[in-house]
């Protein structure tokens, strides 16, 4: 199920006020704060049809709420925000403002961390960050084309024996979900990582026909293009270990929430370096406040194939990605 018709009905009005009430929240906590809120909903119908006589559509709602807020003083930049969507009205706001006040909260104080391998917890919004390496990988084009670092590993261990990974477009009310895919192929659970092997790749119907498989309804296309292999929504699985354990575990280290520039590094290879736009230094097992001037590097495989604890509870991030945190134990750290 992907459609709720009462986001049809939501009036402009409320969506207003949400925004509002999001941007007043915000302001309210720390003056001078400079918001802007975004709140959308629509309703998008689909319909496919081949010259084979295939046919398939179906109707899909979404709705979503976001807030980003910049804090600027002299050449000091504060910059947080956060969001949520689905295929239901959104009718409160406080899960998205209560994130960012926290936010908020954990940069009112300024930290140092040194430039050396460091452990590195990242919350779901940076895991979100490091992810294109991985969509690429998994995609059956760049495996056919000989591309994918783990295009030939297909049954072999290649993270951690925690790390669980599948694309499941079959999730209700989700907006990542859908009925089929974009060539009628009805959607599937396609499990990509079991404890830590590949076990399988995203295919269309003609990347799967050129592969001797079969499609995994994966297929993607634009207006203007032909369909190619594209991820709905990347799910990793929970762990057992709370925030508060992975924090309370370093001794000196980093909390990423945002991570800028990170998919400018070799995708294809799995690397990835950017700036901490938003990330808090731990000390002796406690948040102390919020870094500046720093860069992480590393590569996705290294860093999901020594995983020190998986987090307990996930959360979606765009509608793309349901992730938890992720604690890694060493990670390349650079600051000013």
């Amino acid at each position: 199920e992907v459609l709720d018709t009462a986001v049809e009905t939501v009036p402009i009005e409320a969506m207003v006020k949400l925004g509002e009430e999001m941007i007043t929240a915000v302001t309210n906590h720390t003056p001078g704060i400079i918001c802007e809120a975004e709140v959308s909903k629509g309703v998008i119908s689909v319909r496919i049809l081949n010259s084979r006589g295939g046919q398939a559509d179906y109707r899909k709602s979404f709705f979503s709420l976001s807030i980003e807020g910049s804090l600027i003083k002299g050449t000091d930049m504060l910059f947080v925000g956060e969001g949520e969507s689905s295929c239901h009205p959104l009718a409160e706001s406080r899960t998205v403002t209560d994130r960012v006040l926290h936010q908020l909260e954990l940069a009112k104080d300024r930290a140092s961390v040194p430039t050396r391998s460091l452990p590195v917890v990242f919350t779901p919004n940076g895991v979100a960050a490091m992810m294109m390496p991985l969509m690429v990988a998994f995609n059956g084009k760049t495996v056919l084309e000989g591309a994918s670092p783990i295009g030939d590993r297909l049954g072999q261990t290649v993270f951690d024996e925690k790390f669980w990974l599948w694309d499941d477009p079959t999730i209700a009310y989700q907006p990542g979900s859908r009925p089929c895919d974009d060539e009628g192929i009805p959607s599937q659970r396609t499990p990509l990582v079991e404890g830590g092997t590949v076990a399988n790749f995203l295919y269309d119907l003609q990347t799967a026909a050129l592969a001797n498989t079969r499609s995994t309804g994966n297929g993607s296309r634009s207006r203007g293009g032909l369909p190619a292999p594209s991820p709905s929504a990347f799910t990793i699985a929970p762990g057992t270990a709370t925030l508060d354990e992975m924090v309370n575990d370093i001794k000196e280290g980093l909390v990423i929430e945002q991570l800028m520039g990170a998919g400018q590094g070799n995708i294809l290879g799995g690397d990835f370096s950017g700036n901490v736009l938003l990330g808090y230094k731990v000390e002796n097992g406690e948040i102390v406040g919020r870094v500046k001037d720093t860069m992480v590097a590393g590569n996705v495989y290294q860093v999901l194939k020594d995983i020190a604890a998986i987090g307990s509870e996930t959360r979606w991030v765009g509608g793309f990605l349901r992730t938890p945190h992720l604690y890694c134990p060493s990670l390349s750290v650079a600051s000013k």
